[in-house]
């Protein structure tokens, strides 16, 4: 598996995945609800089946872990030394509010952290990819594609946060005046990520829940562009935990 393949093949399988998402974007579509609540589509399980396809194909040997796949248990997959972690529609509601903040988000993941990440806006028809050993880039359909890196704004002058557009979160406003935040960027599913990576904002702060198939890809794609990602006490943000449900994190470019 090189990286010019892997860049390849997760990148091509993303735009793919966007394109089943737009197709049933431009129509009426049902909406469903999980037992916690969130909202599930046709859309989801399309992409789903056509990312879980290919990568099997592929990568035949590398297991997955998508939102909308088997969710493997721990005994099993804490031996797994690398695979796939996806999320095939991250921000349904943003999807169903047909506001174009979502996005398909595919990562490697290796030796339980997320080595390389592709993340898609089939909407906004922006595709983003990196990884801490590889850089991070961005392109805009079929045009060249541009290096990323994350913002080197001083502290001292006032971050730039992003919060999400869908969750918001008690006690938020408290740890972002702890950060010396003087400006919010409301925006959706791992799109935050995005622009954190390009330098469009400086921080994200997370306390409410999110899974691994939320964050891998954006964490891959930001230490690319020369940023981190840690819990919220400040530890290495790993992958591959008993609970697949994420502690809070925070985000600096």
């Amino acid at each position: 598996m090189t990286y010019d393949t892997l860049c390849a093949d997760l990148t091509d399988i993303a735009k793919l995945a966007g394109q089943e998402i737009m197709r049933i974007y431009g129509e009426d579509f049902a909406v469903e609800y999980k037992d916690d609540r969130s909202p599930l589509t046709e859309a989801d399980r399309a992409s789903n089946a056509l990312i879980t396809e290919r990568l099997r194909q592929a990568y035949p040997d590398v297991p997955i872990l998508s939102e909308e796949g088997v969710h493997v248990p721990y005994p099993v997959r804490q031996s797994w030394p690398r695979y796939f972690c996806v999320d095939p529609l991250d921000g349904t509601k943003e999807f169903v509010k047909r506001n174009g903040e979502f996005t398909v988000n595919i990562a490697l993941v290796a030796r339980n952290f997320p080595a390389f990440g592709v993340i898609y806006a089939p909407a906004m028809e922006m595709l983003y990819w990196g990884g801490k050993d590889f850089g991070a880039f961005k392109q805009f359909r079929e045009f060249a594609p541009q290096r990323i890196q994350t913002s080197r704004r001083p502290r001292e002058q006032g971050l730039r946060a992003l919060v999400s557009r869908s969750h918001p979160s008690e006690g938020m406003e408290a740890l972002l005046a702890a950060q010396n935040v003087t400006e919010r960027m409301a925006a959706g599913s791992a799109w935050k990520f995005c622009l954190l990576a390009e330098g469009k904002a400086d921080i994200y702060l997370r306390t409410n829940p999110t899974h691994e198939w939320d964050t891998a890809a954006g964490q891959a794609l930001v230490e690319g562009a020369g940023g981190s990602m840690t819990t919220l006490e400040g530890d290495l943000f790993v992958s591959n935990r008993q609970t697949l449900i994420n502690p809070g994190f925070i985000v600096r470019g």
